[in-house]
């Protein structure tokens, strides 16, 4: 059952094969079997409550395809009944009164919550090594990463421990952690997706997506959870493109004449041999489908960490400042005056990785480095735009969409890097400057490592698409799942 797409599952609660309180027990017990750390919180009354409603719904004929099916929450959505973390001392302990607009539109479809999963504290990480309540194992190897920020959700939907997992990405924190767990997650374009509930990291930036194993899931859910938010000042107006889709629309059509553009500076120096093997493979699959390949440049893509570096932690400095020990978050037990416990509640809230970027952001923000460091990285933002602009768009456009590796290599092992911030961040180079422009990217599972190490870790395929493209990029990715198998293998034992 635990293998099922959610397709599958639907079908199965809509014929009345299984009840959604025989579902969610089923993934409740493996939840609670498993060690990976994948799961933070889990409410077994609260989910089969849920999993009741959703049965009553499909009894009454007012379900839709998602009523029933089970679902886990990155633990940056914040939730009723479910603590929310963040992944960080700082709200150890904090419930919200309120519901994430991504959590109530899943709910008002019939979505059952089977908990909150891990991730990098306030979603600062490439690993999941950066949580303070412990690194998530990646289950196809229990000594690598799964990637992150949002680590927990890939490696519970690999895992079989629930269909489907929201997830966000800032800098590439959907992508990422699908590709090294195997599975498929998209980030849409910014401002499909209400950010409204979501705990901020860098507000210009940060995106939700969904995360499950096959583009068709991933459809389902986008076409669910996204849409205009008068919540949320970022979110995409009716008028700006921010409305309700069907994001399966375009699903079944051909790719005969699809142009995919490949980046030279996606296959140059640092690129595992075994990741560009797959990668190729992929690319060489694609053809096979009907698809040409477009040999492109996008001249800005070094440019994307330092860019991003700046700009990112600029706009954590800001939105962390909030977490003072006053209102709501960890607080102190012994200061002398309130200077003394804004100093130590933050000291003891947040964790070196955080610490590190508040401290960076501080910095390039400060009155005499602001236009040398934050202006400029703004500039470099829009040069990186405008490098997709040129060859997605316009007379001159060259491709319809651009693929290339997530990640110049498969999952490392746990604890290799978390010395070495600046690894961490060099790991992001083919993500960020997607994440940079604003456009939708997603990563679909393409092959696995060469080696005795690496040959069960995942390799994942970046589709970059153009801005509101996410039904095309969907399709794109589904003819490729069609004809491959990647993204239905399970790690052993599952």
């Amino acid at each position: 059952m635990h293998t099922k797409s959610i397709k599958q599952l639907s079908t199965l609660l809509q014929n009345k094969e299984i009840s959604a309180v025989a579902l969610a027990t089923h993934f409740l017990d493996r939840i609670e079997a498993d060690t990976s750390n994948a799961f933070l919180h889990v409410d077994r009354a609260l989910t089969l409550a849920q999993a009741a409603e959703a049965d009553a719904r499909i009894a009454a004929g007012t379900a839709t395809p998602l009523t029933g099916v089970p679902i886990a929450h990155k633990d940056l959505f914040v939730t009723k009944g479910w603590r929310t973390t963040a992944g960080s001392k700082m709200l150890a302990d904090y419930a919200s009164p309120f519901d994430a607009t991504v959590v109530e539109k899943f709910q008002a479809a019939g979505m059952v919550t089977l908990g909150k999963v891990n991730c990098d504290e306030f979603a600062m990480g490439s690993g999941n090594e950066n949580s303070a309540f412990g690194a998530v194992q990646n289950p196809w190897d229990k000594t690598a990463v799964p990637g992150g920020s949002s680590g927990g959700s890939a490696a519970a939907v690999a895992a079989g421990l629930t269909p489907a997992a929201t997830g966000t990405d800032t800098g590439g924190s959907i992508r990422q952690p699908a590709a090294f767990c195997g599975i498929t997650g998209i980030k849409p374009t910014y401002g499909r997706v209400s950010r409204f509930g979501m705990i901020a990291f860098a507000s210009s930036l940060d995106q939700g997506g969904p995360m499950a194993r096959s583009a068709e899931d991933c459809a389902l859910l986008l076409s669910a959870m996204a849409g205009f938010d008068e919540r949320d000042s970022t979110s995409l107006s009716p008028e700006q493109g921010g409305v309700a889709e069907d994001f399966s629309r375009e699903l079944g059509q051909p790719l005969t004449g699809l142009r995919i553009g490949v980046p030279r500076e996606y296959f140059g120096e640092g690129l595992a041999k075994d990741v560009e093997a797959a990668v190729r493979g992929a690319l060489a699959q694609y053809e096979k489908l009907g698809a040409t390949l477009v040999d492109i440049s996008l001249p800005n893509t070094a440019l994307s960490i330092p860019a991003y570096y700046m700009i990112a932690p600029a706009e954590a400095s800001s939105n962390l400042s909030r977490y003072d020990g006053v209102r709501y978050g960890h607080r102190a037990t012994e200061y002398k005056d309130l200077q003394d416990m804004y100093k130590k509640s933050r000291a003891q809230g947040f964790g070196p990785e955080v610490q590190r970027r508040i401290m960076v952001g501080t910095y390039v923000l400060c009155h005499g480095y602001y236009d040398a460091y934050y202006l400029k990285a703004q500039k470099i933002r829009r040069l990186i735009a405008q490098d997709f602009d040129a060859v997605l768009n316009g007379p001159n456009a060259v491709c319809d969409v651009i693929m290339g590796p997530v990640a110049p290599t498969v999952a490392w092992d746990l604890g290799d890097k978390t010395d070495d911030p600046v690894a961490n961040y060099l790991a992001d180079i083919y993500t960020l400057s997607t994440s940079l422009a604003g456009l939708p990217g997603m990563s679909i599972p393409c092959g696995f490592g060469e080696g005795e190490k690496n040959a069960k870790r995942p390799v994942g395929l970046q589709i970059i698409g153009n801005y509101f493209g996410e039904a095309k990029l969907l399709n794109v990715a589904h003819q490729f799942q069609q004809v491959t198998d990647w993204h239905t293998r399970s790690p052993a034992g599952i």
